[in-house]
């Protein structure tokens, strides 16, 4: 892939020089064209690129959960996740959140359940050891409630042991201290089919009679204690929880019977054709299970179309089976075009028109949508993050694709880019930031109710997509300056958010690197000098993390010591270590021996196919709670940074 002499050179001689890499020594140019050739060699016809994305074990055994549930289980297509699931046991017998992660009771009771369910023997030593990891725990019942659920719906834990979600909860009004309208949408997609499932006390058809009583410390029916003490308005909300179960005879059943067509209603008005609910699985399953619970037919063309959904999501090989959360259809194309536009704008033409063709169809516009109801006045013209998800455009996806198509400066794309500037303006949070999907969605106590025990109930403004909106807004603002007193209010809150260190926290990547890139990216194209805080602080720091071996890495440790970062926790990935080159470069740091270790290193990780191969987990759906893996990650991001470094140093 490079010369010999490039292979023997190590970091620490690298460290030494501050000459640039030149391209044909390292044979950078060679690198850059096999990294270009497999990416584009793995774009669909119709123009889009679309990765795998890897959750944990926890959604891969819902959805052997959900076949015995709904007693349809595909024996075949069963043993294969059940492969899957075993090969995701560590060492020590339990499940972790992600891999080199602490052991996490719900996704190991959760696939604990699915390989009983699919055969496998409890007195196995595989089995043996994650029961006793369970037990070791408290036992299934102090597993969270998303998993207590479940065991409700398959008679394995009492309906008491599930927090009070009612279904009459769609009546209460906007003033009242809980209502749909102030959580996430994600929270809004999962918890509108529980409270059917809830109220209607589903039971699953279970056919096998699985049961997992053994992994209870106490019998289930003898257990009292399901709602861990946290603070005191939690306990507050503990106690609205069991006056909320004494009174419930008294609700009126006219008021009941309008709740559950109001439920019913929200759900099929969202369902989002063969993209499902929300287009996230546990939402699809829920509204499913939800549909059939109100006698919804199973032949009904609206089940049958959701069904479809939440099969699109599996991934299936030769050997193992696995099912995704979701799909990134329009992250994966804006993130892969932006790449190709760095290494060859014009070789790549073809490519790219046929991309930001496909991505200009899935603009939306006019679609009713959950985030009108903070901005009803504000016109459409959001991305979603799926291949269809019309209630729920994504800021960060319409900032990061509408400025992708502004830097080809092709006067086709004003129109869209514009429509989507306008859209991220009036999307903006009081506070000056950007939430990923709703407008001041800070309702902070709402993370006390007992069902947020995960503390993920909310879609406040974050850094990283904030920096992605200004970057848009002060690209457009060249020649359009409405857009700058957004702008202005946006750097006042990045600039509000800096850690001490330099750094900035990152909500939808791991973490501080991810953060910093995503900041100062969207800084680069601002008029704030190279020589402010901003850039000198961030450019220290992420200097003072790069490893030994020249690259950077983060796992997600980081996230259960905020702010305190200090690039011990993890080996170096390559497209980690391209966060950080892109990061040094945006802010003007080209010939630094960092940088150039940087590329080294990421040089010699290059394998032969032209791409790079991280294992990592290193995305969150939510920070302490749920890891992604973006299959494409390691396939753009290298060869953005690589084709960078090269331009940079023509």
């Amino acid at each position: 892939m490079f010369t010999e002499t490039a292979m023997q050179m190590n970091t620490s001689d690298a460290q030494h020089s501050s000459t640039p890499i030149k391209s044909k020594s390292l044979n950078l140019d060679k690198a850059i064209k096999k990294a270009q050739e497999s990416l584009l060699s793995l774009q669909d016809k119709t123009g889009f690129w679309n990765f795998e994305l890897e959750a944990d074990c926890s959604i891969t055994a819902e959805y052997i959960m959900m076949m015995h549930y709904l007693g349809e289980i595909n024996e075949i297509l069963q043993e294969k996740i059940a492969v899957y699931l075993r090969n995701g046991q560590t060492e020590e017998g339990f499940y972790p959140l992600y891999p080199g992660g602490e052991g996490n009771l719900s996704t190991s009771v959760k696939v604990y359940y699915a390989l009983k369910m699919a055969g496998d023997n409890i007195n196995s030593t595989a089995m043996k050891k994650l029961r006793e990891y369970i037990l070791s725990q408290g036992g299934a019942a102090k597993a969270n409630v998303f998993t207590r659920l479940a065991l409700a719906t398959f008679e394995q834990l009492p309906w008491r042991g599930v927090p009070y979600i009612p279904v009459e909860i769609m009546l209460f009004p906007k003033w009242f201290p809980f209502h749909l309208d102030k959580v996430s949408y994600w929270s809004r997609v999962v918890m509108v089919p529980f409270f059917i499932t809830y109220t209607l006390k589903a039971k699953a058809k279970n056919p096998l009679n699985i049961d997992v009583l053994e992994l209870f410390v106490v019998h289930p029916n003898k257990e009292k204690h399901y709602f861990p003490d946290r603070t005191l308005l939690n306990k507050c909300f503990l106690a609205l929880d069991k006056l909320g179960l004494k009174t419930r005879p008294l609700i009126p059943k006219k008021m009941h019977e309008k709740a559950i067509k109001s439920a019913k209603q929200w759900i099929i008005e969202r369902l989002n054709g063969e993209d499902g609910l929300g287009g996230i699985f546990p939402a699809m399953v829920a509204a499913y299970q939800a549909l059939l619970l109100l006698d919804t037919p199973k032949d009904d063309p609206l089940m049958i179309t959701a069904k479809k959904a939440i099969d699109k999501l599996l991934v299936i090989k030769e050997d193992y089976a696995y099912c995704q959360p979701c799909l990134s259809p329009v992250w994966d194309t804006g993130l892969a075009a932006l790449a190709l536009q760095e290494a060859d704008k014009e070789g790549n033409k073809d490519s790219l028109t046929q991309a930001y063709a496909w991505l200009k169809t899935k603009q939306l516009s006019d679609e009713p949508g959950d985030w009108r109801i903070a901005r009803p006045n504000v016109e459409g013209g959001g991305w979603a993050f799926q291949f269809e998800n019309s209630y729920y455009p994504d800021v960060d996806d319409t900032a990061l694709v509408a400025f992708a198509m502004a830097e080809l400066d092709i006067k086709a794309y004003n129109e869209p880019i514009h429509r989507a500037t306008k859209w991220i303006v009036g999307m903006q949070s009081e506070n000056g930031g950007y939430g990923a999907f709703d407008v001041d969605n800070t309702n902070y106590y709402l993370n006390e109710i007992p069902f947020a025990d995960h503390g993920a109930l909310l879609d406040p403004p974050t850094a990283d997509v904030s920096a992605r909106c200004a970057m848009l807004m002060a690209r457009v603002a060249q020649e359009h300056d409405e857009y700058l007193p957004a702008l202005e209010r946006s750097l006042d809150y990045i600039r509000s958010e800096q850690e001490e260190n330099g750094s900035w926290f990152g909500r939808w990547g791991t973490n501080y690197i991810y953060g910093t890139w995503s900041v100062l990216w969207g800084l680069e194209h601002t008029s704030i000098a190279k020589d402010d805080p901003l850039y000198t602080k961030a450019v220290t720091w992420l200097k003072s993390v790069q490893r030994e071996d020249g690259g950077w890495g983060e796992d997600n440790q980081s996230y259960e010591v905020e702010g305190k970062y200090d690039g011990r926790y993890h080996v170096s990935t390559a497209f980690q270590t391209a966060w950080a080159l892109l990061a040094l470069m945006a802010a003007g740091d080209i010939k630094s021996p960092e940088v150039k270790n940087g590329i080294i290193f990421l040089l010699r990780k290059q394998q032969a196919d032209g791409l790079w191969d991280d294992p990592c987990f290193t995305a969150p759906g939510f920070p302490k709670v749920f890891y992604l893996k973006y299959h494409g990650y390691d396939k753009f991001f290298p060869l953005w940074a690589l084709a960078r470094y090269r331009n940079e140093i023509k």
